[in-house]
């Protein structure tokens, strides 16, 4: 079936043009285009001439236009998200894809404000857009825990790795999932500060949950999330046993007991490193995804492995 092609707007042109500019001014490569209508890409381009393209959407005239014209295109999934996590959404996927490196800086336009024609122009390093995971790699987690719920978890948790709390590095543990199952491998460590809530009050997606989170991950011991994503406990310690993981050398006791509890309960713990900021993910005993605080890409899987260690 072909896919009735639109010439780019003169606003649209405009825009090209000043990207153009804008990239040999900065000695760029690459543009990426988070499109709206099926253009004839093939014509942007030639108006770009050295600039590369590189396509974004999540509709399927759009993409098949790309790639019927030849240009490079990356599938947005298809859920509500605003502008930037879109785009961040299409820098990880042009990473994964090697349409571009970690370390590029890249311009990019978008609608930001109008209905369907390009209204904004955005100078990218890719260094700062690195810490927000896209919902493919979530998804290739094995897990009954509902999307949602991981993303918001796992947000919170690079926002912690990232910003500390009140000037201060900050490391803590989230545990999702088979929450009953949790609880009963963990004791209190202190007064459960979200005991005696109503659960409707005690949702991840309150805003005011989230800063309470954040507040609370100064104290020791792992929050307790439900697949719903409600916080069940805080303040709790793990006693899940250790015996026949092995993990990357310099984990300490933190991720010891992230990888043990995943394990003996079949849920994700999220360990967020007091010293380095970096977010890990375990699954079944072993790491599946980290995520390093602002400039560093994520990286699957690890591979050194040491004995357990009793520092963070």
């Amino acid at each position: 079936m072909s896919i009735k092609r639109v010439s780019p707007s003169p606003q649209l042109e405009t825009f090209l043009m000043a990207a153009r500019k804008v990239a040999d001014a900065l000695n760029l490569r690459v543009l990426i285009l988070l499109s709206e209508i099926p253009y004839d890409f093939s014509k942007i381009q030639n108006e770009l001439r050295k600039l590369k393209l590189i396509v974004a959407s999540d509709r399927p005239e759009i993409l098949q236009a790309a790639k019927d014209d030849g240009v490079d295109l990356i599938t947005l999934l298809h859920e509500p998200e605003t502008r930037q996590n879109q785009l961040g959404q299409a820098l990880l996927e042009a990473i994964a894809d090697e349409l571009i490196s970690s370390g590029e800086t890249i311009v990019a336009l978008y609608v930001g404000f109008d209905r369907n024609d390009v209204d904004t122009l955005s100078i990218i390093s890719l260094n700062e857009q690195l810490s927000r995971l896209t919902a493919r790699d979530l998804q290739r987690l094995e897990t009954q825990v509902p999307l949602e719920t991981l993303r918001l978890v796992v947000d919170l948790a690079c926002d912690i790795g990232r910003e500390g709390r009140e000037g201060k590095a900050v490391g803590t543990l989230f545990v999702v999932g088979n929450h009953r199952k949790v609880l009963q491998m963990s004791h209190e460590q202190v007064h459960d500060p979200f005991r005696g809530y109503n659960r409707k009050d005690c949702k991840l997606r309150n805003p005011r949950v989230r800063e309470s989170v954040k507040e609370l991950a100064q104290i020791d011991g792992a929050f307790v999330i439900a697949s719903d994503g409600t916080v069940e406990a805080a303040g709790r310690i793990l006693d899940a046993p250790a015996d026949g993981l092995t993990l990357s050398k310099g984990l300490g006791s933190r991720h010891w007991a992230a990888a043990a509890i995943s394990k003996a309960t079949n849920s994700i713990a999220i360990a967020v490193s007091e010293s380095t900021g970096t977010v890990r993910l375990f699954q079944n005993g072993v790491v599946v995804l980290r995520i390093e605080p602002m400039d560093r890409a994520m990286k699957w899987r690890e591979t050194k492995t040491d004995t357990p260690r009793s520092e963070d």
